[in-house]
């Protein structure tokens, strides 16, 4: 990870396991920096992931675990028939509303695990084949998931990004701090 995530405030587990997922969205959101919509959408590896894809693919796959967790189906049902559109920009979906939808579902899931009772408590996985039959996992399961997908899929945006115009990911970290300091200081001039 190129970024520190700060230590958690002592007993705050949720804040901290919050705290590394978004983390980890920032890579894959760094990744995006400065990039075209035909970048984003390209594919310059041999897999058929772009960064566009990762970005939805991530976002719809926190909610629909969050969605499970509180019981609920998800957004957006994914079965064989639909399952590549989750990794591609279909009709007129934009980068930049797949990154305002995830601020939206990241915003969500921190709503929904502050919300539980304890990150003990359990929901049923769904009933699918690789899944085993009738288990239950707990909040903090989901959450561990989700780090983890996220961060999987961050490594993917890393080699992707660098692919493209070999921009690595200490170098877009350094682009996000200046986009930000530039920001403050209008903000300030106004």
């Amino acid at each position: 990870m190129v970024t520190h995530v700060s230590a958690e405030t002592p007993g705050d587990e949720r804040g901290a396991l919050l705290s590394f997922l978004e983390g980890e969205r920032g890579g894959i959101r760094r990744a995006l920096i400065g990039l075209t919509a035909e970048q984003a959408t390209s594919r310059p590896s041999a897999s058929e992931l772009s960064l566009a894809g990762l970005l939805k693919h991530v976002s719809e796959v926190e909610q629909s675990w969050i969605a499970r967790a509180g019981q609920e189906p998800p957004a957006v049902e994914r079965d064989e028939s639909n399952w590549h559109e989750c990794f591609v920009l279909v009709g007129d979906e934009t980068v930049e509303q797949q990154l305002a939808q995830w601020e939206k579902v990241a915003a969500g899931t921190e709503a929904f695990i502050r919300s539980v009772p304890s990150l003990d408590d359990t929901f049923p996985l769904p009933d699918a084949p690789w899944f085993p039959p009738d288990e239950r996992v707990s909040m903090r399961w989901v959450l561990l998931r989700l780090i983890s997908e996220t961060a999987r899929h961050a490594g993917h945006a890393d080699i992707i990004r660098e692919s493209l115009d070999g921009a690595t990911a200490f170098g877009l970290v350094a682009r996000e701090r200046e986009a930000r300091e530039q920001e403050g200081r209008e903000q300030e001039a106004r």
